[in-house]
């Protein structure tokens, strides 16, 4: 049994890391991919001139229950200004995935990344990870997790970078 210390001390650890890994690509160019999908290909590049909001997720993540009514209503206000959203979800099981996305539907697009080669590229630690794409592919601002009292930084980030 971990004594109070080791406690604070592994939650100390533990957050710088996961700060650590969001700033890793702030300001950086985001890591390509070019994903098959139901509804063809989403090629990063090719939404180059768009604002991109990458969103990795699992089944499991109480969290991602939150973000997604969240992520709709921004798709849906945003989308005709240049954001688009991709769900990248990374459980193995595509039914898990399935499963969550009828009780929780998603109304942007969804990559499945089963295999984690997406996951890998962008260093996640933690669910769901965000990072938020500029026109020129750069990542701009990134967070892990999801936080109500958060939302409208959330969304001043998209709405700075739409009109910029």
């Amino acid at each position: 049994m971990k004594t109070p210390a080791q406690i604070i001390l592994s939650a100390i650890i533990f957050g710088l890391l996961i700060t650590l890994s969001a700033q890793s690509f702030a300001s950086g160019n985001a890591p390509s991919f070019n994903v098959p999908t139901d509804a063809g290909d989403i090629k990063l590049e090719e939404l180059r001139g768009q604002v991109v909001y990458v969103d990795f997720w699992a089944s499991w993540c109480a969290p991602c229950r939150k973000s997604f009514p969240w992520l709709n209503e921004m798709q849906a206000k945003y989308g005709d200004q240049g954001l688009t959203i991709i769900g990248i979800n990374v459980d193995k099981d595509r039914k898990l995935a399935e499963n969550f996305l009828k009780k929780n539907p998603a109304k942007f697009k969804m990559v499945f990344d089963p295999d984690g080669e997406l996951a890998s590229k962008y260093k996640l630690v933690g669910m769901p990870s965000a990072y938020l794409i500029d026109k020129t592919g750069k990542i701009q601002h990134s967070h892990i997790g999801f936080r109500a009292s958060k939302k409208q930084s959330y969304e001043d980030s998209i709405q700075h970078l739409i009109n910029n």
